[in-house]
């Protein structure tokens, strides 16, 4: 039987009976619009709530981050109230139930003793329509083009947005798909990004490009095949770094790469260490010395070009420079690709057996390549409802985050809250603990979030003080569960 506690903020039978057609042993829920008839035994279309004994009841327990998990214990006789605690173990809004619909203050709000300070914790599963995920994939391979439709299993739960270094970004779900479009749409959009923010692989197919399958801290997997390198840089970037490394071993270098392609003897670099004018000119735009764009159509060949032959983006060879017997390595920006050619006495290059020193060389590209992963980040805004679970006024929390004098958390992991107007925030999925994340299927997604901030400010701002709570009293009487942040991720307190 899963642990459960009943919703501290839910209505009693009396007052669902009132509101709406209640029946022997049914529950209604009102933690979402939905509202959901709860018979004896079962849960309700989100499985998060369910009917028990004829109360409605959070199916997941509470959960509480703990420094040392195995070290606390949560039986009431156990537990000593020691205040010492409050700096070590945090209440989360993993399992601690809803504001919704609106009206009601925050399933938890906790008060402890962190460093001598008072300190209090607003608790809550929001509800979010307005949210979505940014996703970094650390690829060279062309996904597909800006602003190109991202599809799940058909629908299309978002697009293709701008590239960042080495990476291929993706921005979906969002109030659009999840609302605006078809009903098919809203539940692909937020199966999708369920499943992304709970840790687990989504399949994702870009109109006129890549399929991919994303999951987070994960290596992508493009057109069935795993990416393991990140790109050290681009193909001027790469030319500057190695550019001593070749010297002496090959008399041109061409990084081949979509975005800009680097010449060795042309650029900045090459000139810097005196080395003698090749004369091989690229395909492309040339932007200045030694760099070039467009050599040719994106794609998943040689550095996320369409290519498969590093000789097709060479233009001319300029006889009144070049030379026979002129070394020439072509490689990729990962060094994942990577030929060695001599010219012979036509100026043609010929294939030839690679050079220990310039295998090395290749090599050395290819360990200052990062693994490539998947990065999935929750993006979300906390509207007025759930700020409302805070406080009377919530525009006063709100100036409080913004100030900096309240600090956001989503399953007690660090978020980034965007400035401006609202409270935006962003957080790393893999930072919180497992499985932090559910839905209802208006469809919305659904994530803990907390507030902690001093009591007296809490006060201040018209906090509902009414229903603050010690934290000793909450773990003795509710036994919650205990976990740890996963390794790295720095403790709320």
């Amino acid at each position: 039987m899963t642990t459960t506690h009943a919703d501290p903020a839910a209505p009693d039978e009396a007052a669902l009976e009132a509101v709406g057609r209640a029946e022997p042993g049914i529950v209604t829920c009102d933690a979402c619009p939905v509202l959901c008839r709860i018979r004896p035994g079962k849960t309700g279309a989100c499985d998060r709530y369910g009917n028990e004994a004829g109360r409605l009841t959070r199916m997941e327990p509470l959960t509480v981050l703990a420094r040392r998990p195995e070290a606390v214990r949560f039986a009431g006789a156990d537990w000593s109230g020691n205040p010492i605690a409050g700096q070590d173990v945090f209440v989360t809004g993993i399992g601690a139930g809803t504001t919704y619909p609106d009206y009601k203050p925050a399933p938890f709000i906790v008060a402890s003793e962190v460093a001598g300070v008072d300190m209090v914790t607003v608790v809550t599963e929001g509800i979010f329509s307005y949210c979505g995920l940014k996703v970094k994939i650390d690829t060279d391979r062309h996904l597909g083009a800006e602003c190109a439709p991202v599809r799940a299993g058909g629908e299309q739960i978002g697009h293709v947005t701008t590239a960042e270094y080495g990476s291929q970004m993706l921005s979906l779900g969002g109030v659009r798909h999840l609302t605006g479009g078809s009903k098919r749409e809203g539940v692909a959009t937020c199966d999708a990004l369920l499943t992304l923010s709970n840790g687990g692989a989504v399949a994702l197919s870009v109109d006129g490009g890549a399929e991919v399958v994303v999951q987070s801290a994960a290596a992508p997997i493009v057109d069935g095949v795993p990416e393991s390198r990140m790109r050290v840089g681009c193909g001027s970037a790469t030319i500057g770094i190695f550019a001593s490394q070749w010297l002496g071993h090959a008399d041109e270098v061409i990084v081949v790469d979509d975005h800009i392609t680097g010449v060795l003897t042309e650029h900045q670099a090459g000139r810097f260490l005196d080395m003698r004018p090749a004369g091989i000119r690229v395909r492309g735009r040339r932007s200045t010395p030694g760099r070039y764009f467009q050599v040719a159509a994106p794609g998943l060949g040689w550095g996320g070009t369409d290519i498969a032959d590093p000789l097709a983006i060479i233009e001319r060879i300029d006889a009144r420079l070049a030379w026979p017997g002129l070394r020439l390595l072509m490689v990729s920006t990962t060094g994942e690709h990577a030929a060695w050619f001599v010219l012979d006495a036509a100026l043609r290059p010929q294939p030839a057996p690679m050079p220990p020193a310039i295998a090395a060389a290749v090599a050395r590209i290819g360990e200052n390549c990062e693994p490539a992963l998947c990065s999935v980040l929750f993006m979300a805004g906390a509207g007025g409802s759930l700020r409302a679970g805070a406080t009377e006024n919530p525009v006063l929390l709100t100036r409080a985050v913004q100030a900096g004098r309240a600090r956001v958390t989503a399953g007690g992991a660090p978020v980034t809250v965007w400035p401006g107007g609202g409270i935006t925030f962003m957080a790393d999925v893999a930072a919180l603990p497992a499985r932090a994340f559910g839905h209802v299927p208006t469809p919305a997604l659904v994530a803990p979030i907390e507030f902690s901030l001093p009591l007296a400010e809490y006060a201040a701002l018209g906090g509902h003080m009414d229903r603050v709570r010690r934290l000793g009293d909450v773990l003795a009487e509710l036994r919650p569960r205990s976990v740890a942040l996963p390794a790295g991720v720095r403790f709320p307190w």
